[in-house]
């Protein structure tokens, strides 16, 4: 009885191992290969973010400093034109003294016109002259009640009008540094979350388990795809 041998046919296992062993190489290289230009890209918006961070930094201290500039010169404006407010308030009123006795005191109504003509020449300006007159007009018009000359908006104006200019413009500047120091910060957070998405970027370059690559630069992109709306909602601010 003749015992025919079985011969046991080769197992193709190898071979597809051998398959894919290459194709999976080649995936992990174009990852890798991804993960290093994601690298480069992110780092690249990570310094023109800080750099714009710097520029508004920049950018604050000036207008502070303009603003405080601005303060001090309208506090200086503010006492001198109070100062000439209240020399115009005692002339005033001692030309309201002499205006009396010219009507009231005969005797004396000479000299006192003497002397309001004198001060009426030498002591009063003409935004206090035109206030003056304007007084008198309304008094006129309106007997009742006495308009004093410092009720006048153009008197107010031209003894105001620079300090209220310059506090308006230190208001101003103040408001433009604390609006550039809230974008700088805001691009100071975006820097913070590009660092982390280079953080996970690099774990991702040196990961050996494609599925933990994927991962990482999955969450790595997401965080950046936040910090870019981010850093793109802040206007750019020039160098140059």
């Amino acid at each position: 009885m003749t015992n025919t041998a079985t011969i046991d046919e080769p197992s193709t296992e190898p071979r597809r191992r051998s398959r894919s062993e290459p194709r999976l190489g080649r995936l992990l290289s174009n990852v890798e290969l991804l993960t290093a230009i994601l690298l480069g890209v992110v780092s690249v918006t990570t310094a023109y973010a800080s750099f714009q961070a710097s520029l508004y930094d920049g950018e604050t201290a000036k207008q502070f400093s303009a603003g405080q500039s601005s303060q001090t010169e309208a506090e200086s404006l503010y006492l001198e034109a109070n100062q000439q407010y209240i020399r115009d308030v005692q002339l005033w009123d001692r030309m309201t003294e002499l205006q009396i006795e010219i009507d009231n005191v005969p005797e004396q109504a000479e000299a006192s016109q003497l002397k309001y003509d004198t001060l009426l020449f030498t002591s009063v300006s003409e935004n206090l002259n035109r206030a003056i007159l304007w007084s008198a007009e309304q008094n006129v018009a309106d007997p009742s009640a006495f308009t004093s000359p410092f009720e006048s908006e153009d008197y107010q104006n031209a003894l105001y009008g620079a300090w209220a200019a310059e506090d308006d413009r230190s208001i101003a500047a103040f408001e433009a540094g604390d609006a550039a120091d809230k974008r700088g910060d805001a691009l100071t957070l975006t820097t913070v979350l590009m660092a982390i998405s280079l953080f996970l970027l690099g774990v991702a370059a040196v990961a050996r388990q494609l599925r933990v690559q994927l991962i990482l630069i999955g969450v790595a992109m997401a965080i950046y795809a936040v910090s870019l709306v981010m850093t793109a909602s802040v206007p750019f601010i020039p160098w140059w």
